[in-house]
């Protein structure tokens, strides 16, 4: 009977086939852009937490801490309050798996007749395990290699493609404010972080060297920056104590004092961005669902013209012995149908705009199954709550006034 039912109720809508678009265009727009801010708000989720993630995990930042210049608080990582010894004091702390100081020196590259505006960290060999950042070419400098101040780079994807194109980089001579380097690596591409920001776009040189060769005098002997790897999510928080106490005494910081450093969690950065993006992702998708209540009132009201014009039909079914469930029932799959269809023209499009969507925002939409199921459960249930009066007042006519009729 129910086969039976939705085929019949098929051929009604097929009959109105404009009336029938008409009715599911509320549907198919309102379910289009749920799927769509969805799954822009997914990418960015998915973003953020790769961004992130692509800079190590239980990763905290050390940062050299904001100098006061007569009076005026200067940016973070402009003094030189962080030195290598900070770093092994920092090492040895509790709950601490690494400690990798680092700098950094905006240069420009020249390699023949190539050249290229980058960023050069002076790191330690730690650099790469705290940063979990392996080399895919070639290999990583070593201690012996920091600890002598050897000229040696891993440069990153961009710089490599910048100045050596297709050629392998490898063994290939690079010079950064003039002083010659020889490149020894290349590292694991990374892509675009959060921003925008090419992770790729950067050269590695033993710290040693960057601070005798690359760095202002008044900067030799700093660092700018420690990575710091920390056991276990859990051990975040009471390293960042740690590390604060720890750098305090080591800086004759007196109670009151103002910290010369930054220590930055970048979990709780991820935790938050990503629940700042999740609610705006639903804030957009509940203002999307608008559509959806006007598509189900659209179908509502045009179940109700159609109640009315098929009144003799009706009244027909029941002289004829139709149970009113079986009406009632008839007209609830009509709504139904109309709900499903729009949700799936609908996904479809949400679908299709969401991948159109990715060359013009920088990063992959995520539209997933989860969103897809959910879309058409609302749609089922729009569809039966706004199908029902229409669906009911059919079932509760008198079989006599609607053959007069």
């Amino acid at each position: 009977m129910i086969a039976a039912m939705l085929a019949e109720a098929l051929a009604a809508l097929v009959a109105n086939r404009l009336r029938s678009l008409l009715t599911m265009l509320g549907m198919i727009i309102g379910v289009a852009a749920v799927i769509l801010m969805l799954g822009i708000g997914g990418g960015v989720q998915k973003q953020v937490a790769d961004s992130i993630s692509g800079l190590g995990s239980n990763l905290l930042i050390v940062t050299a801490g904001a100098p006061r210049t007569g009076g005026v608080l200067g940016a973070a990582g402009t003094g030189a309050s962080l030195r290598i010894d900070d770093a092994e004091a920092i090492a040895a702390l509790p709950g601490v798996v690494a400690a990798a100081p680092s700098t950094a020196v905006p240069a420009q590259v020249v390699a023949g007749p190539n050249n290229w505006a980058t960023n050069v960290t002076g790191a330690t060999p730690g650099w790469f395990t705290v940063n979990e950042w392996p080399v895919e070419d070639g290999r990583a400098f070593n201690t012996r290699e920091e600890r002598a101040g050897a000229r040696v780079a891993v440069i990153g994807q961009t710089v490599a493609e910048k100045l050596f194109g297709a050629r392998l980089a490898t063994s290939e001579q690079i010079r950064i404010k003039g002083v010659s380097f020889t490149v020894i690596g290349i590292l694991e591409p990374r892509g675009q972080g959060f921003g925008g920001q090419d992770r790729d776009d950067q050269i590695i040189v033993p710290l040693t060297s960057a601070q005798r060769l690359l760095q202002a005098n008044a900067f030799r002997d700093a660092v700018r920056t420690v990575s710091v790897s920390v056991a276990s999510a859990e051990a975040l928080e009471p390293a960042i104590d740690d590390i604060t106490r720890s750098l305090r005494r080591r800086h004759n910081l007196r109670p009151g004092d103002v910290d010369d450093f930054q220590v930055a969690n970048l979990t709780a950065i991820t935790d938050t961005l990503s629940t700042a993006t999740a609610a705006v992702s639903i804030l957009l998708a509940a203002i999307g669902s608008i559509s959806l209540i006007v598509g189900g009132i659209g179908i509502m009201n045009i179940m109700l013209v159609s109640v009315t014009e098929r009144t003799r039909e009706i009244g027909i079914r029941m002289a004829i012995g139709a149970p009113r469930r079986a009406i009632r029932l008839q007209f609830l799959l009509e709504a139904l149908m109309l709900s499903l269809i729009g949700c799936t023209i609908g996904v479809l499009t949400g679908t299709s705009l969401a991948k159109a969507a990715d060359n013009f925002i920088g990063f992959d939409t995520q539209v997933t199954a989860t969103a897809v199921l959910t879309a058409f459960a609302v749609s089922a249930a729009i569809g039966i709550f706004f199908g029902w009066w229409p669906a009911t007042r059919a079932a509760r006519l008198s079989p006599i006034e609607a053959l007069r009729s």
